[in-house]
């Protein structure tokens, strides 16, 4: 089943992502990517002899993050007059969930409170066991190697140990809230739910908290040690040491000063929560242990819609770190490129995709013929972009590390581009297979990254050579694909030039730099292909544009992408501070390149995050959420906007 998430929260070993009413929609533990272990997980209040779930449809709801931190308050009022508000956040070290509820009703209220999970243990429901220890105030479930364990503050005073697949009240724990009363049974085997509860009972305007913890261990010992132990903590103690841990890691940001602009006096605002936000989202979607990033929450697990989102692409990540690199946290790029180093394939290259451990993920790039070229350019270049900001000792250490893995991704591309175009391959968009724009693209600032670090390495014969491909490449593209209307065609695809528009064509400016700004006829060049895509790709939506990838998309339904359109106005801002336009054409691409970012902004969430993609018909955000790629991009953008305030030149607005 696909759910899109609206909120996420986490820690360094657990991911957590939530709707719009704090019910849960994953849990993963131990890793990004590996194991989702849960259906449902929300509570309900029992009231006048039925169930109210946290989910309905009645609650009229607002969610939002606490400024500058990963914690989530959501407020739910009832049309009865019942009011909850829940605050959720992980514990900054332990894998736990913390789930704050406060309950009032204006009204006397009599009732119950009971908090209900359908866990899959290990990802699977197979060969699960749950128990509920009621001395210990813990209801654990486990499969293997992995304990999932719910307590609370207060003690609950009833729970169920139920069959989810059973239609019975006595057995289902789902079915036995139904009359305000569980059965206390206290284990069971098999495709398992559970329940817990308290008495409710509020005076007009009273408030009562009830605190439920969700966490997760490798062992049950571990798990009963690191559940007594955090329901042991004051919560509010632990709310501060959260928000702490949050204020300081965002501290180490590149401090930004962006333009105030006339007549919209709020979004000055929405750039900051959003650079904050991006940066915030990128920690939750980073393995810090292993270097690589998921590039978002997976939510079609089955791959009943797509071939999914939880794993790590090469492409996708050197976008993320060179992001955080320009943001102040070069220790991201540090971490992944001695990921690259170990995942590099004998040949040179990098697969499709991986599995954050560095394994092989499911693909479609098995073969020479459909791997995807542009992994391995893109992180060529991404290594050089970091290698440049080194100094010292430490830029010297970085590239005796690095070598054999620039060597051997170099000539890689060397094989791969004989004849000046690449060999046939899978494109960036894993649709089609033929000679692509955007891969040579790759290869051009893979090859021009790598001359710069052979020439530091004492290799000047190397450099030269790469260099020379690199020059065959962007001479052979241009003459090849680059067609009289203005701009680069997608690619050759059954050996005949396909002239169909693609956003990815941008890339050949930014981020690849084949293009430069520098050259009169490249500058002009840029501009066509910049107008062209603005033309050719945008979509209306609430009466304002977004791109999409390519002419004829009809992924999901052909929706504008925040990547594609954060390509444009990332491709306008740059030429724009470029300081090789004149001033009339920089306002136009300032003003321009704002709209996209304001329309990418206005497609999140209601909490602020970035998806792949927004619906054409209702301008909310669509399909991955949120997307690491849309993060990286955003974040690109502002900092962008920001050395634009620093260009006394520059007027936007």
């Amino acid at each position: 089943m696909i759910r899109q998430p609206n909120v996420m929260v986490g820690n360094e070993k657990l991911l957590v992502t939530m709707g719009k009413k704090g019910e849960l929609v994953t849990f993963f533990y131990p890793a990004r990517d590996w194991a989702q272990h849960l259906v449902d997980s929300q509570a309900c209040i029992y009231a006048e002899g039925k169930l109210i779930w946290s989910n309905n449809h009645e609650w009229a709801v607002k969610q939002e993050y606490l400024e500058e931190a990963n914690i989530v308050n959501t407020e739910l009022k009832h049309p009865t007059d019942i009011r909850m508000s829940i605050l959720d956040f992980v514990h900054p070290s332990l894998p736990v969930l913390i789930r704050k509820y406060e309950i009032c009703s204006h009204k006397k209220f009599h009732g119950k409170f009971f908090y209900y999970s359908n866990l899959r243990v290990g990802d699977t429901h197979e060969k699960n066991s749950a128990f509920c220890d009621e001395k210990a105030n813990l209801l654990v479930q486990y499969r293997h190697s992995c304990h999932l364990g719910i307590t609370s503050v207060p003690r609950f005073t009833q729970w169920q140990v139920g069959k989810s697949s059973d239609r019975v009240w006595w057995t289902n724990a789902k079915y036995d809230m139904e009359d305000g009363q569980l059965q206390n049974n206290p284990e069971d085997i098999g495709k398992l739910n559970n329940a817990i509860g308290w008495n409710l009972d509020l005076e007009p305007g009273e408030k009562k908290t009830i605190t439920v913890f969700l966490g997760a261990a490798s062992g049950r010992n571990t798990l009963y040690k690191r559940m007594r132990f955090i329901s042991s903590i004051p919560i509010e103690k632990m709310l501060d040491k959260t928000k702490e841990h949050w204020l300081k890691w965002l501290s180490r940001k590149k401090a930004v000063q962006l333009p105030e602009l006339e007549n919209q006096p709020n979004f000055r605002k929405s750039l900051y929560d959003m650079y904050d936000r991006a940066l915030l989202c990128l920690n939750l979607l980073s393995d810090d242990a292993n270097g690589s990033f998921v590039a978002a929450p997976e939510f079609d697990h089955d791959f009943e819609m797509c071939g999914g989102y939880g794993f790590c692409w090469n492409r996708d990540s050197a976008e993320v770190v060179t992001a955080l690199l320009d943001a102040s946290y070069p220790d991201y790029c540090a971490r992944f490129f001695k990921w690259c180093k170990r995942t590099q394939l004998t040949d040179g290259s990098w697969f499709q995709r991986y599995w954050l451990d560095g394994k092989e993920a499911p693909s479609w790039g098995n073969f020479k013929s459909s791997t995807q070229i542009d992994e391995t350019g893109s992180t060529l270049f991404a290594i050089e972009k970091y290698y440049h900001i080194l100094e010292g000792v430490e830029k010297l250490e970085f590239l005796d590390d690095m070598w054999v893995t620039v060597l051997s991704g170099a000539e890689y591309l060397m094989k791969r581009t004989p004849s000046g175009l690449h060999e046939p391959c899978r494109g960036l968009w894993e649709t089609y297979k033929g000679i692509f724009s955007y891969t040579n693209a790759s290869i051009y600032g893979g090859l021009k990254g790598a001359a710069i670090m052979a020439k530091d390495y004492g290799e000047p014969e190397l450099a030269e050579r790469w260099d020379e491909r690199a020059a065959l490449i962007k001479k052979t593209t241009i003459e090849k694909m680059w067609l009289n209307d203005g701009y680069f065609g997608r690619g050759i695809i059954d050996d005949a030039l396909d002239a169909t528009m693609d956003a990815s064509i941008i890339g050949a400016f930014v981020p690849f730099g084949m293009l430069s700004t520098e050259d009169q006829k490249e500058r002009e060049m840029i501009i066509s292909m910049i107008y062209k895509v603005a033309e050719k790709l945008k979509v209306p939506v609430n009466g304002y544009f977004g791109i999409k990838r390519f002419e004829d998309d009809n992924y999901i339904g052909g929706n504008p992408w925040v990547v594609t359109t954060l390509w444009l106005s990332r491709a306008m801002l740059t030429l724009a501070v470029s300081g090789h336009v004149k001033a009339e054409e920089r306002t136009r691409l300032m003003d321009s390149g704002l709209e996209y970012i304001k329309w990418s902004i206005r497609g999140t969430t209601c909490t602020g995050l970035l998806p792949e993609q927004v619906d054409k018909h209702t301008g909310k955000p669509a399909w991955a959420i949120p997307l690491s790629w849309s993060c990286a991009l955003m974040i690109t953008n502002i900092l962008l906007l920001n050395e634009s305030i620093n260009d006394e030149t520059t007027n936007v607005g």
